[in-house]
């Protein structure tokens, strides 16, 4: 089964077995091998209960298009990334869905250097070709050879190369892996730093018997707001279900908005590399460039959508680069999106700056005041696109993403999801007054 709506903008995505089965994704693997032509692919895949069997497909298809296949097993995304750069293959393909609930399956795929197969860049044409059925016919003699691959130790090794272990205080952490990848990829690193972990959910339990691994869904961070204060932590940990993602909580219990931790990840890499080009997505928070300036860095803005930001990365070499829903880009892991390595910086900040998540938090909350996410179904996206265009024509109007308007003292971004009839609203305001008076005020021109 292969519906072909599970090609997505920045993956494949759908639910097991409906959308997306066996069948259909060994005709992914074989059709990814026919469009791209690489001679070496690396393939991994997460907890779900559905992914074995998915891989399993995906590596059959893969080789019998004449590709070798280097088999991860069961590995976070970003380990099938690392693999893809450090043995620099020609591609790699990850069996995911992320953070979705239990019922979906789907995959990530990449090229060489960890770049990213979105529907721009090739996602779309993999479709297309299965929809023809017009394989080349590749014979038994060009079969490709699949072998197991231990990524493990060299993985470790480099996530450990961003901190100085030694520099990392005794803290106290509580980490929910939400049954998913992170239960299986922090041990080996957790157990080379001097941290007292408080360990939540670390079985990987594709059928998520605690909760969705989706911290961005406040429901889901009840646990680890709950956990961190009971522990009486200095930080709450959460990651989502193939572990390329995480969230922090302070020692207050308040959850860290991943503008905020863009914001200090950026001053962290601009002591080591003074004046680094820094790359930040349109619905950050001011913070983000006023904390780069400031450090002597160069802010960049740009659309969202890891293949987007990853393409960016390359064409002006940034150092970083954040976003708002909790990715976070490192060009020496082949510009590839981690959560791991944020978990290790985030220890290496609070034990070098020698005080408390909150009270280093706290100029960035006093000063900006920002409104999350906000999503609203509507019936005619472009119209009210147009509408918010015209409403707000007195302030500096962008088109980067949705539609961005700038004021001197508050701004705001609206984007249409990719899969739904709905808008994604962002804004932020000098005061929490004025916040909440521009919020509603808008909401109300989206909502009439």
């Amino acid at each position: 089964m292969l519906d072909p709506k599970v090609f997505k903008a920045y993956d494949v995505r759908g639910i097991y077995p409906d959308e997306l089965d066996e069948t259909g994704a060994e005709a992914i693997g074989r059709a990814y091998v026919e469009r791209f032509e690489p001679r070496r692919i690396a393939v991994g895949r997460d907890m779900r209960l559905s992914s074995l069997g998915m891989q399993e497909a995906v590596m059959r298809g893969a080789a019998a298009a004449g590709a070798d296949v280097l088999d991860l097993g069961l590995v976070g995304t970003e380990m099938v990334y690392f693999a893809v750069g450090s043995l620099e293959l020609e591609g790699g393909i990850m069996v995911t869905a992320s953070h979705n609930p239990k019922e979906y399956t789907g995959m990530k795929l990449v090229r060489r250097g960890a770049l990213p197969v979105g529907g721009d860049s090739g996602l779309l044409d993999l479709r297309d070709l299965i929809d023809a059925g017009s394989w080349s016919g590749t014979g038994p003699d060009h079969r490709g050879e699949m072998q197991d691959l231990d990524i493990w130790p060299a993985y470790v090794e480099r996530v450990l190369s961003f901190v100085d272990v030694g520099a990392i205080e005794p803290l106290r952490v509580v980490i929910d892996a939400a049954n998913g990848m992170a239960g299986t990829m922090l041990p080996p690193v957790v157990e080379r730093l001097p941290v007292e972990t408080v360990r939540c959910y670390f079985e990987p339990d594709g059928s998520f018997p605690n909760h969705e691994p989706n911290p961005l869904l406040p429901e889901n961070r009840e646990f680890i707001v709950r956990k961190t204060l009971e522990e009486g932590a200095d930080l709450g940990v959460a990651f989502d279900g193939d572990a390329d993602r995480c969230f922090f909580v302070d020692d207050t219990g308040e959850f860290v908005p991943g503008d905020f931790v863009t914001a200090l990840f950026a001053e962290s890499v601009l002591e080591k590399e003074p004046g680094a080009k820094i790359i930040y997505d349109v619905r950050a928070s001011r913070a983000v460039p006023d904390t780069i300036d400031r450090a002597g860095g160069v802010p960049l803005v740009n659309r969202v959508g890891h293949a987007f930001i990853k393409a960016r990365m390359r064409k002006d070499d940034a150092a970083f680069a954040g976003e708002v829903s909790g990715h976070y880009y490192f060009r020496d892991f082949s510009q590839a999106d981690s959560g791991v390595v944020p978990f290790l910086l985030m220890l290496m900040l609070i034990s070098k700056r020698g005080r408390r998540l909150s009270e280093i938090l706290e100029p960035l909350r006093s000063s900006y005041f920002i409104t999350g996410e906000l999503n609203t179904p509507v019936p005619d996206v472009a119209l009210k696109l147009q509408e918010l265009k015209e409403r707000y024509a007195d302030g500096r109007v962008s088109h980067l993403d949705g539609i961005s308007v700038d004021f001197d003292d508050w701004h705001f971004n609206v984007r249409p999801s990719n899969t739904e009839a709905l808008l994604r609203l962002n804004l932020e305001a000098t005061s929490e007054e004025l916040m909440e008076r521009k919020r509603d005020e808008v909401l109300e021109v989206i909502r009439s």
